[in-house]
């Protein structure tokens, strides 16, 4: 019996990277999934890797910011595929930048893709839950809410995913009579392709190997490290684990 089986699953940001990964996973252990992200193109593609056959997988391409795109989504995948049992909360956007010169539209987009994004997100998909007794909810919030690193400076990135992790323990409270539990993890550098929306594909290269050492395990993260650890709070397994922040991050708390 897959740990999946019959459930239906949203995951936003999941045309790349960790999102992906957790979509890929999913349809594997007997979910189905809508897969959710800005670039309909990338998304066509990703649904097409998961899934040949299109019958586990969708994809609807809005913006998460808005949120009226959360109720958009959640009509969608109840009308693809019934209901909603787990959502995972995971679309984002990051881009280190000195405090003093972030400006206001910068501020407001990390404010409004991470959090608010993430925020009407969790609220349309519990309505859908309670509608099936229940579900799980698990989110991607950032090492970086938990402690600065002064060699990437992001404020507004991390003040944004201080309050995701915040929505954590208040929701994993509000929506306990619901049977709905939520949870959080926070990984440190992960390879994704986030890295290339500031930096060209050399520059990647030259830097992303400088941060294997920033980690007391020795190396980077990959998308399967941070899915693992998604899917097990997604599942039943973790049946009684909620309110959460977890660290997947090769050890880098452990020295904080």
């Amino acid at each position: 019996m897959n740990r999946f089986s019959l459930k239906v699953a949203i995951v936003t940001g999941g045309g790349s990277g960790i999102g992906k990964e957790v979509a890929t996973r999913l349809v594997k252990e007997g979910a189905n999934v809508v897969i959710t992200g800005r670039n309909e193109d990338k998304l066509k593609q990703a649904a097409q890797d998961i899934d040949a056959t299109s019958e586990h997988i969708r994809y609807f391409a809005a913006d998460i910011a808005s949120p009226t795109t959360s109720q958009q989504l959640v009509d969608f995948t109840t009308a693809e595929f019934g209901g909603v049992d787990i959502l995972i909360n995971n679309a984002g956007i990051f881009a280190p930048k000195p405090f003093l010169e972030v400006t206001e539209s910068e501020y407001d987009g990390f404010l409004d893709i991470i959090l608010k994004g993430k925020f009407f997100m969790a609220q349309a998909a519990a309505k859908a839950m309670q509608l099936r007794g229940g579900g799980a909810i698990v989110q991607t919030g950032s090492l970086w809410a938990l402690q600065a690193v002064k060699a990437t400076p992001s404020s507004a990135y991390s003040a944004a995913n201080a309050g995701v992790h915040a929505l954590t323990h208040n929701l994993a409270i509000e929506l306990a009579d619901s049977n709905i539990r939520i949870n959080t993890v926070a990984p440190a550098v992960v390879e994704t392709p986030v890295y290339n929306t500031f930096m060209s594909d050399e520059q990647v290269k030259e830097a992303l190997p400088t941060f294997n050492s920033f980690h007391p395990l020795g190396r980077n993260g990959q998308p399967a490290d941070v899915a693992e650890a998604i899917l097990f709070l997604a599942s039943s397994n973790a049946a009684w684990i909620t309110g959460t922040i977890l660290p997947v991050d090769g050890g880098v708390m452990a020295g904080h």
